[in-house]
């Protein structure tokens, strides 16, 4: 898949639209004034370069989704084999629904960028406004 090349002082919103948490962190933006690029990965694909960002700052174990349907329906063994960042990035590519959501990369004025998982508003709010 062409997966286009983020800008670097956008808000990076990656996730899937119908996701109901992914549709709320995108109102709040929105509602916010908050300027972000939505990243599909039904549509665009997982970029790997991003997952290896994210598993760095947040670790897998906060990235991989052990709770949801897309998980539960895998086979046992690969479930199994999940025991590190490597083997969870493989297992994200491949099934991007076991990627907890959104995935929000949030740039500052130094040329970094924080990840956050998940949506909550007051934590937004706190952190970000």
């Amino acid at each position: 898949m062409n997966t286009p090349t983020p800008n670097p002082t956008c808000v990076q919103v990656y996730g899937i639209p119908n996701c109901d948490t992914v549709k709320k962190a995108r109102t709040w933006l929105t509602e916010h004034d908050i300027t972000f690029e939505f990243h599909d990965f039904k549509k665009q694909g997982v970029p790997p370069a991003a997952v290896d960002h994210w598993l760095q700052t947040l670790g897998w174990e906060t990235v991989l989704n052990r709770k949801g349907t897309t998980w539960r329906k895998l086979d046992a063994a690969l479930q199994a084999k999940v025991q590190d960042a490597a083997s969870a990035k493989t297992v994200m590519l491949a099934h991007a629904s076991v990627i907890k959501r959104p995935v929000v990369e949030w740039p500052n004025d130094k040329g970094a960028t924080a990840v956050s998982v998940g949506f909550n508003a007051d934590n937004w709010a706190r952190d970000r406004l």
